[in-house]
């Protein structure tokens, strides 16, 4: 029987997934600020045997709705946002398998110090770090940091392509696994001989030397993406190694793996590669009827208009300036394309106009909806992994320390019952959880482990210090 992976869907912030409940008064997201919160929602996944909280960021404002970041300001869309990976080590240090996937752009980190930062996670979780790639879609972002436009959509994909290459040299090629020997009679902590500079010089990123590093239990993080733009399959196709798919209904959802399957195979790649994880929105309740009235209850507090904020900044269109009851039109923007085609393009059974987008937005709560009591949220649960052809959930957590303990409290027994969850770890790395087996490193058929060095370093041109020393 198939397993069900499960993840956890956050931001470091305000205004994620259902934007406008911050008014809700069963809402805690204004906790954020406090290390007790994080804590506790990882101790709550670890008990729920998620493989994963997975952490998302934006690196600017939301200020394309009306020209201005009020709206959004006022709304509490993704502002006020902490930086994602701040909590990681005390929630590390909290739990013991539950892994911690973080967004990071490429468009906006310097490769070397990001792999460093990285890196120095991962040690210091024991190999539990993962990182979800994103190029970012907000233009807010690149006045920001330094640049002065926002990069086009494909050339964003083209500078993470030559990011993922250099971060690959640094953290599968710079340093054999041998290379720290902590010599003490010689004096020798690290042989020299066995760390090796990248000699990366290419069209966006120059990096010759070594990596400062030694390697960690997974040296390349656990690879996720979430685009799924033509651009963002052909990235995950090469780099990931589970892929987040966002939509409100079975259809997209099967589209989007179908497609990005048969690519991966186009590409020399199983298909057994890849994860696919399905975001969701679960009210969950010991009944139906008090899971419909919860439901009700967190419907009240969201915005249709925060929801259009959000996504106006996503998908690089100002529902502000133009007609909200006018067929949406699907242009090329250098925002989140695939957002856009879901509801033009995409969409050969009806025309949605951006009112009805945003309608439907704040009815799903973000994913697909489900509402119900546990075997209820579970039947659903099972017929969407074999209908959608996915390998698990990302559950969106809309009302902070009340969304996700009632989902481990409620649901994950009914799916251990099932034999669909685990009841307990089966690796003590976020990989060897994601791909079900004690595997911590990259799989020898990804692209990323073609920067390896087989443990070995090439014959170099003078004996090495251990050698010598030996």
């Amino acid at each position: 029987m198939k397993r069900i992976h499960l993840h956890a869907f956050k931001i470091s912030g305000v205004g994620h997934t259902a934007i406008g409940t911050w008014r809700n008064p069963y809402n805690q997201e204004h906790r954020y600020r406090d290390l007790d919160y994080w804590i506790s929602t990882a101790q709550t996944l670890e008990r729920g045997v998620f493989d994963s909280l997975f952490i998302a960021d934006f690196p600017g404002l939301n200020d394309i709705y009306e020209g201005s970041a009020d709206a959004s300001l006022r709304e509490a869309v993704a502002v006020p946002l902490n930086d994602p990976a701040m909590a990681v080590s005390a929630m590390a240090a909290a739990t013991k398998h539950l892994g911690f996937a973080l967004t990071a752009s490429t468009t906006y980190e310097k490769p070397y110090s990001f792999a460093r930062r990285m890196t120095t996670l991962d040690h210091l979780t024991g190999g539990r770090v993962g990182w979800n790639v994103v190029t970012s879609a907000t233009a807010s972002a690149a006045r920001n940091l330094g640049l002065d436009r926002q990069v086009p959509h494909d050339e964003r994909y083209a500078i993470a392509d030559e990011f993922m290459d250099v971060v690959y040299k640094l953290w599968e090629g710079s340093w054999e696994d041998d290379a720290v020997i902590r010599d003490a009679a010689h004096g020798v902590y690290t042989d020299p001989a066995k760390v090796h500079p990248i000699g990366h010089s290419g069209r966006y990123f120059s990096v010759p030397d070594a990596f400062m590093c030694e390697p960690s239990p997974q040296r390349t993080p656990a690879l996720f993406q979430a685009g799924a733009s033509a651009a963002g399959q052909e990235f995950a196709v090469k780099h990931a190694e589970a892929v987040f798919l966002v939509g409100t209904d079975v259809k997209s959802l099967r589209k989007s793996t179908t497609e990005t399957k048969k690519l991966a195979v186009a590409r020399g790649r199983s298909t057994d590669d890849l994860k696919f994880i399905a975001g969701v929105s679960v009210v969950v309740a010991p009944t139906d009827e008090e899971a419909q009235a919860k439901f009700r209850q967190q419907l009240d507090y969201v915005s249709a208009e925060g929801t259009l904020v959000r996504h106006a900044s996503l998908m690089q269109v100002d529902f502000g300036s133009i007609d909200i009851d006018a067929p949406l039109q699907y242009i090329d923007t250098d925002g989140i394309r695939s957002l856009l085609e879901r509801f033009t393009v995409g969409d050969e059974d009806r025309e949605w106009t951006p009112r009805q987008v945003g309608a439907r937005l704040a009815e799903s709560l973000g994913g697909i909806m489900i509402v119900g009591s546990p075997t209820t949220v579970a039947d659903r649960l099972e017929q969407l992994l074999d209908d959608a052809d996915i390998d698990g959930f990302n559950v969106y957590d809309n009302l902070p320390l009340r969304t996700l303990p009632d989902f481990v409290d409620l649901v994950v027994p009914e799916l251990q019952r099932r034999k669909r969850v685990p009841t307990q770890y089966s690796a003590d790395t976020l990989r060897g959880n994601i791909t079900e087996g004690d595997r911590a490193r990259l799989a020898q058929t990804h692209f990323g482990a073609s920067h390896r060095r087989s443990g070995t370093a090439p014959v170099p041109a003078e004996p090495s210090i251990a050698s010598v020393s030996a």
